[in-house]
């Protein structure tokens, strides 16, 4: 007890009483330091919170654009191109139509188109033909040795009399070689003892030609219209003696063409008929017939 008395007690209790304070303060002092530390956090979490936000907002806003680009590219796609139109050939024309047999005023027309910018008024008066300068057209029943039975029935009476060289009674015009040889074929049953005579140009020089028509006398010929207008430019074919020309009209290639609608065989056909054929066709010494 004496020892506890001899303490000074008093000076404990005040020294206790400011560590107390002391405590209190330094309490007080650090709560607002952990305070100010723990508000940067929070503006991080804040920021951090934000930027994550903005984020999620883009990727949406990306997401909605993105399927509306691609829907629009699939009804750019589904939408049907327009397509151009093809020009209808020939081909595409007949194989649809029925074919029609040619008559008179198809040649006629035809020679007046060909030649209407390069005659005069007076002169395409002077190319149209009367009603008798043709034949019968084939109505596309007929063979061509029943054709030429139905037009020449004094074929026989004709024959024996025709005796010119280099020249023929009888000219058949087609479009190529092979046409050529297959409507000689056609002829047995008609020409009888007559003489036909191949004149194209495949494979076969004109120099030969105008040989063989010098030989002998020939009744019929048959052939293209650009070696038929040569050999009559050249003087190996004289048309005096002619009396039926037969145009091959009606018979189309594998395209459908006819002899009048390829181009190049239409400009020999042209300069054929303006030989002198259509003259004599005006003079009633010639008669066409459209096969």
């Amino acid at each position: 007890m004496g020892d506890d008395l001899g303490d000074e007690w008093w000076k404990h209790e005040g020294s206790s009483d400011a560590e107390e304070e002391e405590e209190r303060g330094t309490e007080q002092e650090t709560q607002p330091a952990e305070i100010t530390k723990k508000k940067p956090e929070k503006r991080k979490r804040e920021t951090e919170k934000t930027v994550k936000a903005k984020k999620e907002k883009t990727n949406e806003q990306r997401e909605s654009v993105t399927p509306q680009g691609k829907e629009t590219e699939g009804e750019q796609s589904a939408q049907p191109k327009k397509r151009r139109k093809k020009k209808k050939t020939i081909t595409d024309v007949l194989a649809i139509s029925e074919p029609k047999p040619g008559c008179p005023a198809d040649l006629q027309d035809l020679v007046l188109r060909y030649f209407s910018d390069k005659r005069s008024v007076i002169e395409l008066e002077e190319l149209k033909l009367q009603s008798s300068s043709f034949l019968s057209s084939n109505d596309l029943t007929h063979s061509l040795s029943s054709y030429l039975k139905q037009v020449c029935p004094k074929w026989a009476k004709i024959q024996k009399q025709h005796t010119e060289k280099s020249s023929v009674v009888v000219l058949i015009v087609c479009s190529s070689a092979l046409r050529t040889i297959e409507l000689i074929k056609q002829l047995t049953s008609f020409k009888g003892e007559a003489k036909a005579v191949k004149l194209f140009a495949k494979h076969i020089k004109i120099e030969e030609q105008a040989k063989l028509l010098q030989k002998g006398v020939t009744h019929i010929g048959v052939g293209t219209p650009g070696r038929i207008s040569a050999l009559i430019e050249k003087e190996a074919l004289n048309l005096p003696a002619l009396r039926y020309l037969v145009l091959d009209w009606n018979w189309r290639d594998q395209k459908l063409r006819r002899l009048v609608d390829i181009p190049e065989i239409k400009l020999d056909f042209m300069k054929l008929l303006d030989s002198g054929i259509l003259a004599a066709c005006r003079e009633d010494k010639v008669k066409i017939g459209l096969f």
